[in-house]
């Protein structure tokens, strides 16, 4: 079969499970089943045709609405669906049919539904992040990225990183700052990337963050530490930018010190 018509296929597939994912992010935080009852619309209820789920085209065919009342669908459903796909499609291009393909096929998945469940919801579900710890330390013994014991020495750093400093901003603010879904996502990253993995997803969300936070306060004129900004998104933004240029990038870093 040729190489693009598999990519090809591995793009559609994602789009396709990006619609299942989207599912999830609705249903998973309410305690709800993910299968039962079929898709619907959630103001009117009406069961979903065949035709109005289609990944991407569906949304854009409705204008974006239920065809049988006036609720708007959020946009969140195509944007899932379609970085599922691209996502998907890449790590094709970079590992091709292999063990690690399918490793990082799961890494994703999950870190795309953590993100979007933590953006509306601000919880991120052990259901998710504590499975993901025990798959990512299972992937180390057949695939070529992480030893077990990096596997292990990543999972231990990432979740004892943000639980040390949970515990400082909670000294010196007297108030939580950060919840443990995010230590636990952190020790699910280090179990898939190991400690260089953490580190480097530590200061890449949190440069995000910090953008992201200080724009936010700039647009809302909030004063620091009242506009309430979930972590887990940058947290799986920088997971995922590692996976595909952290050691390229990092070498750049050093290579401005180190150069001859």
């Amino acid at each position: 079969m040729p190489l693009w018509l598999l990519g090809a296929l591995v793009f559609l597939f994602g789009l396709c499970l990006g619609s299942f994912f989207n599912v999830v992010i609705c249903r998973l935080p309410a305690g709800k089943s993910v299968a039962h009852p079929p898709s619907h619309c959630p103001q009117c209820q009406t069961p979903l045709r065949f035709y109005d789920n289609i990944p991407i085209l569906s949304y854009f065919i409705l204008r974006g609405k239920c065809r049988s009342c006036p609720e708007r669908i959020s946009f969140r459903y195509p944007l899932v669906e379609i970085l599922t796909g691209v996502l998907f499609y890449a790590l094709f291009q970079k590992h091709g049919f292999t063990p690690q393909f399918f490793t990082d096929l799961v890494f994703v998945s999950l870190l795309l539904v953590i993100a979007f469940i933590d953006l509306e919801t601000f919880l991120i579900p052990d259901k998710l992040s504590l499975p993901g710890i025990v798959l990512g330390f299972t992937a180390s013994f057949f695939t070529v990225r992480l030893t077990w014991t990096e596997s292990l020495v990543g999972l231990l750093v990432g979740g004892g990183v943000l639980f040390f400093v949970a515990i400082l901003y909670q000294y010196l603010r007297k108030q939580d700052g950060m919840g443990g879904g995010d230590i636990k996502l952190l020790a699910m990253i280090g179990a898939f990337l190991g400690t260089v993995g953490v580190v480097f997803t530590v200061l890449a969300s949190s440069l995000m963050g910090t953008i992201f936070g200080v724009v936010t306060m700039l647009r809302s004129r909030r004063q620091a530490g009242t506009t309430m900004i979930p972590f887990g998104p940058f947290l799986s933004m920088g997971a995922i930018l590692y996976l595909f240029w952290g050691e390229a990038m990092l070498n750049w870093y050093m290579g401005l010190f180190f150069s001859p």
